[in-house]
């Protein structure tokens, strides 16, 4: 099964899994894992959540060369209905920034719905 988002073609293959880790200072974080296929290409991608300030839920994910990064934001588009923020380091490495309202896009799906809702439990401020 496929589909076409903003003219490429994605089969989707989503969501291995949802786990937490332990970052630095003690802080939980949540990573989650998926591999699609866009364009042909066949990719892993992941992406780290963490809970920052009062209420913000920020998520990042290093993302390879220019063309990964279409494919990639195509990827999180088609999966959480929003685009995510790109940018580019100093140090030349893209990365993608997203927010609650991704977070929330990917509790969709049955396979990461109980671990991202029992990680927001845990942090305490869901």
């Amino acid at each position: 099964m496929g589909a076409t988002l903003r003219g490429r073609r994605w089969t989707e293959a989503v969501a291995g899994l949802a786990r937490v880790e332990e970052g630095r200072g003690g802080r939980t974080h949540l990573k989650i894992t998926i591999t699609a296929e866009i364009d042909g290409v066949k990719g892993g991608y992941a992406m780290t959540f963490g809970r920052y300030g009062k209420d913000a839920v920020v998520g990042c994910a290093a993302v390879g060369a220019d063309k990964g990064t279409e494919r990639f934001a195509a990827l999180m588009e088609a999966l959480t209905g929003r685009e995510p923020r790109m940018y580019r380091r100093s140090d030349g490495r893209v990365v993608a920034e997203c927010g609650r309202g991704h977070l929330e896009g990917f509790m969709r799906y049955a396979e990461l719905a109980d671990a991202i809702a029992k990680w927001l439990e845990e942090t305490g401020r869901r």
